[in-house]
């Protein structure tokens, strides 16, 4: 099987509010360019989603853009700082 050339423009998020839903999630990373998808996994015994989730960019410069503001606040939660 070939591999792929494609990058994973893709940006994990965590300390998501349980409040929070996948389309706001994408409205709020589409401020920083197009949002490809959204995967927000929910735990099938509570409903609730668990917290987490996968935004992918079309472009590296929308993920790249993501990237650089150093906290994303949603609802008043702020998702860890990245390593440095």
């Amino acid at each position: 099987m070939a591999a792929s050339g494609r990058k994973r423009l893709q940006l994990f998020v965590s300390r998501i509010p349980w409040t929070v839903a996948n389309r706001q999630l994408i409205e709020y990373f589409g401020q920083f360019g197009p949002v490809t998808k959204c995967h927000l996994p929910f735990d099938q015994e509570t409903g609730f989603h668990k917290g987490y989730c996968f935004i992918g960019f079309t472009t590296e410069e929308g993920l790249n853009n993501a990237l650089q503001k150093a906290r994303h606040e949603l609802e008043g939660a702020k998702d860890k700082p990245p390593p440095l």
